[in-house]
């Protein structure tokens, strides 16, 4: 397992750089060495690697411009920031850009060993994932329902997918619009070409026109080389749009000449490409009531709706809760190599009884904890609940004052960030991916709540 795991140190002092080299080859790593972060990207365009280990303060390029400069490049590429600075604001600044973790160059070399080990069980786990998802099981599971609405809205999704309109779909958050966008591309005649899948939320107009349109070597501070935007990736192919209702009011305007023109030009160049994709768009957003506000087009609307398909909340589809958690408890049980052998009947009672506002990636997420939580292989209510208790000591405050219902909030998820983080013995990125969130917003979290 190590020797397929494949490191690159950055550092300008050679002596440190060598050291470095020295510490990780005699524990079995691979180990490459760049003397600056220009250097370094120059390797990482050429070479594949699992982890950079890079020096925060180094001549020309420091630790933080590389970093964003690897996330730009390859997102998968794991980064540890080293540090003789140990400032925890230069570690949250780090790992709010995406780094794995930091180390302060006075510490125990081990330290940095146990942070690459984590870096290693991190890349199995999601080699693990990718192989269940491989293997078709995940899509296909989510498919099988007793409901009749989620029948009628596979039945209309599967008429949708023979024609090559474009396609709306709605429905709240958690609710698996990504699957539905999946099985359309499934049973059309593009299911052997690519499917291009987006999240847009949070693009700024700038970085909306370079993932989507690409740009040319040079057209801009930091583009080391040219890139393909997402409209020439998805040619011939499927473009799939999460979250459309939150892209900007100008990036609308953009997106929809594209769509009407099928033509497009890369940043930093005049070349006009033409473009064919099958277009299907997805959010929890009422585009209605956005377009009455003056922060939707409704030229975009009506280009992207030729068909809406509403997606059911899993209150509506009560008949799929259990089957749903039972395969749940066996994937993180496959996931976390946990034997279950005994579920609280309490638990399908609770179930069957809640509305579910977060959906199926809510049922998903209790499952996960109490498969997470368990050390016996029995799944009891008592460890899916066991963050209520704090909730209802807040809500005794109601004796003596009523506060803000976004307090309570805060104070809940406050506190249930701590217990995760507890259980996870504080590996940040293991905190996130049971939490569902990104290791940044997970930092977010931490600093907007001052935890320690």
């Amino acid at each position: 397992m190590i020797k397929e795991f494949s490191i690159l140190v950055v550092d300008d002092q050679m002596e440190y750089r060598d050291v470095l080299k020295l510490i990780l080859e005699e524990s079995g790593f691979a180990v490459d060495t760049a003397d600056s972060g220009e250097n370094a990207l120059e390797k990482i365009q050429n070479t594949e690697y699992d982890l950079v280990l890079t020096d925060l303060i180094m001549d020309g390029m420091d630790g933080i411009e590389l970093l964003r400069r690897i996330k730009y490049l390859n997102n998968k590429i794991e980064v540890i920031i080293i540090t003789g600075y140990g400032s925890i604001e230069n570690a949250v600044h780090a790992m709010k850009e995406g780094a794995f973790s930091y180390f302060i160059k006075s510490h125990n070399p081990d330290e940095l060993l146990s942070e690459v080990r984590k870096v290693i069980q991190l890349k199995d786990l999601e080699k693990e994932s990718k192989t269940t998802k491989n293997l078709g099981i995940i899509s296909d599971f989510y498919l099988e329902t007793k409901s009749r609405t989620y029948r009628k809205t596979l039945q209309i999704a599967k008429k949708a997918a023979q024609s090559n309109s474009n396609i709306l779909i709605l429905g709240e958050s958690g609710v698996g619009k990504e699957v539905i966008a999946k099985y359309i591309h499934k049973n059309s005649d593009r299911k052997d070409l690519t499917f291009v899948d987006v999240n847009c939320h949070g693009f700024s107009d700038t970085l909306f026109e370079s993932e989507f349109f690409g740009h040319e070597k040079g057209a801009f501070t930091g583009a080391v080389d040219r890139r393909i935007g997402r409209f020439e990736l998805a040619d011939k192919g499927v473009l799939f749009l999460d979250e459309i209702g939150n892209i900007s009011f100008s990036a609308q305007s953009k997106l929809l000449k594209a769509i009407e023109s099928k033509k497009i030009e890369r940043i930093g160049s005049n070349k006009v490409i033409d473009i064919d994709f099958r277009l299907i768009t997805a959010t929890n957003k009422n585009l209605t009531e956005e377009i009455e506000n003056g922060t939707f087009r409704d030229d975009l609307y009506y280009r992207l709706s030729t068909i809406t398909i509403n997606v059911p909340p899993l209150r509506k589809r009560r008949e799929d809760i259990q089957s749903l958690f039972y395969y749940f408890v066996r994937k993180y049980s496959l996931e976390l190599d946990k034997d279950i052998i005994d579920i609280d009947e309490a638990i399908i009672n609770h179930l069957n009884q809640y509305d579910f506002p977060g959906n199926i990636r809510e049922l998903k997420n209790m499952t996960e904890r109490l498969v997470v939580l368990t050390e016996d292989g029995i799944l009891r209510l008592s460890d899916l609940l066991e963050t209520s208790s704090d909730n209802n000591k807040d809500v005794s405050k109601l004796d003596k004052e009523i506060v803000p219902l976004r307090e309570i909030r805060k104070e809940a998820e406050s506190n249930y960030i701590k217990k995760v983080l507890e259980i996870c013995e504080y590996n940040v990125s293991e905190s996130a991916r049971q939490l569902g969130i990104s290791r940044r917003q997970l930092f977010n979290k931490i600093s907007e709540y001052s935890l320690k």
